[in-house]
């Protein structure tokens, strides 16, 4: 079992707890306490990320074909891989689905007068005047998240046209003489190019999301990884016969 191997089992128990915390933890907060306590669990859950990131680098200059094979992971898992890893455009796919899903939430509270403030008071007049605010607010969200997954969706197109050439030269070496370490040091580029794309993302929407979003959607991005985990084992695992 490689080193990175054994690193990742460690840090996937640890991102479970970390998402256990952040799903437990009150929401919304109702004291300052409680504010900070989330804010200090988006901030240990960020940095657990960081430091994945960070351990893999080293990882992919030592032996960047050990990354690509990824021992640790399931069959599943490895099929979804963009280059090592997810695609950095699935943050976006999740936040809109997640979205969506708090905003029906979130309109049906209003109907049902549940919404702090004791909504279910106002007139007809102040309720539509509260619901076009809210829709601004959420339609101000979803436009900033769609310039950035443009730029995001750029430099992905990029980095796989990246990978693409590289694979079209690799094929030289077969008939060539070209240079396998000078290949090896663009193939770690490339690698190193997706996972910085890929954190980048990851912190560019979480700054962008309040505290009480932010611990919803990494929640959310945790839960789909621990499913496809999950499920890609589940069809690893020998089937018994009788």
């Amino acid at each position: 079992m490689s080193s990175f191997n054994k690193f990742y089992e460690t840090w996937f128990d640890h991102l479970n707890q970390l998402v256990q915390q952040l799903s437990t933890a009150p929401k919304p907060p109702t004291t300052e306490e409680q504010h900070k306590h989330l804010d200090d669990l988006v901030t240990q859950t960020m940095t657990h990320y960081a430091e994945y990131y960070r351990v893999k680098s080293e990882s992919v200059e030592r032996d960047v074909f050990n990354i690509f094979t990824a021992p640790w992971a399931s069959t599943l898992e490895r099929s979804l891989h963009w280059i090592t890893g997810w695609r950095p455009t699935t943050v976006f796919h999740l936040v809109y689905t997640e979205s969506s899903i708090m905003f029906e939430s979130n309109i049906m509270d209003i109907l049902r007068g549940l919404r702090t403030g004791d909504l279910g008071d106002l007139s007809p007049s102040q309720f539509r005047q509260v619901h076009y605010i809210y829709v601004l607010l959420l339609w101000n969200v979803y436009r900033r998240v769609s310039e950035m997954q443009c730029e995001t969706v750029k430099e992905e197109n990029k980095i796989t046209s990246e990978m693409s050439a590289w694979q079209d030269d690799a094929t030289e070496l077969l008939t060539t003489s070209s240079d396998f370490d000078l290949m090896i040091e663009r193939l770690v580029i490339v690698v190193h190019k997706a996972d910085d794309l890929r954190l980048r993302t990851l912190k560019k929407m979480v700054d962008m999301l309040t505290t009480r979003q932010a611990v919803e959607f990494l929640v959310a991005a945790a839960e789909l990884q621990f499913g496809v985990r999950l499920w890609g084992r589940n069809i690893d695992r020998p089937s018994v016969t009788a």
